[in-house]
């Protein structure tokens, strides 16, 4: 009883925060302005479907190099000493301190800085306002979310787990791919999470460093609600996006518990 009593303001706060804006969402994304019912909006959404899959595949490329900068930094961090891991950390999670309009302003700042340089200098390279900006401004503002939880597995893991491995005859390679490798698995999930459901629904970062010519859906919704003034064909691309994010999410606990159950 008292265990309930100490649930009901989370359930209160979730109700209020998460439930409720999911209804409304549902509700005008299923309604005209007037309040009828109609799946108007709904089928509006395809005009944006290139948008959409622009979203997933910047989302996915960036996913990718942090999975992979980000393991080689967390298994880097993982050697050191404890004076060294403390370092690391602080300095990981330094941006983090700053707003993060702000870390992309800079991030833009800099990008026009070295492509003028690059003009000046006759060199034909384009670092800003393309493709190239954005995926770098997701993968520099996302990475520390897939550091940590890659981190915190490593850490977890038993030394003498590795040690009996080594004993037995494998060499470093091995050692990494069928003992270190599996048994941080759920650190990659957890940071895959992390990092592919904010960016495949960033807008500010495609908004400053695609030069408004590299949009994301977003970035979309963004418009639909602040400048076209058409909130219900915004909720529905949200709706669409949100069922899209929770089938992703469904795949990657489907693949969690496999990776679990094949160490069991």
């Amino acid at each position: 009883m008292k265990k309930k009593l100490i649930a009901v303001p989370y359930y209160v706060w979730a109700a209020v925060f998460i439930v409720v804006p999911l209804l409304m969402i549902a509700y005008s994304a299923f309604t005209d302005t007037q309040g009828n019912f109609t799946l108007d909006n709904i089928v509006q959404i395809g005009k944006y479907w290139p948008v959409m899959l622009r979203s997933v595949l910047y989302a996915l490329v960036a996913t990718v190099c942090c999975l992979v900068l980000g393991y080689l930094l967390a298994y880097f961090m993982a050697q050191q000493s404890e004076r060294t891991k403390t370092l690391l950390m602080i300095l990981l999670m330094l941006p983090m301190w700053i707003n993060f309009v702000l870390r992309t302003q800079a991030m833009q700042d800099l990008l026009d800085l070295l492509q003028n340089w690059l003009r000046l200098a006759d060199i034909p390279l384009q670092v800003s306002n393309n493709p190239f900006a954005v995926v770098l401004g997701l993968i520099y503002n996302y990475l520390p979310f897939m550091v940590l939880p890659i981190y915190t597995s490593l850490e977890k893991l038993d030394r003498r787990v590795i040690e009996a491995a080594e004993d037995l005859g494998a060499n470093r390679f091995n050692v990494f791919r069928k003992v270190i490798l599996p048994l941080t698995m759920p650190g990659i999930g957890s940071g895959v999470i992390m990092v592919f459901v904010p960016t495949i629904s960033t807008f500010v970062i495609s908004e400053k460093l695609g030069g408004a010519k590299h949009n994301l859906i977003g970035n979309v919704i963004q418009e639909q609600f602040l400048q076209v003034y058409n909130p219900n064909v915004g909720a529905a691309i949200s709706l669409v996006m949100l069922v899209l994010i929770l089938f992703i999410l469904i795949i990657f606990s489907a693949l969690d518990e496999e990776t679990k159950e094949g160490l069991l």
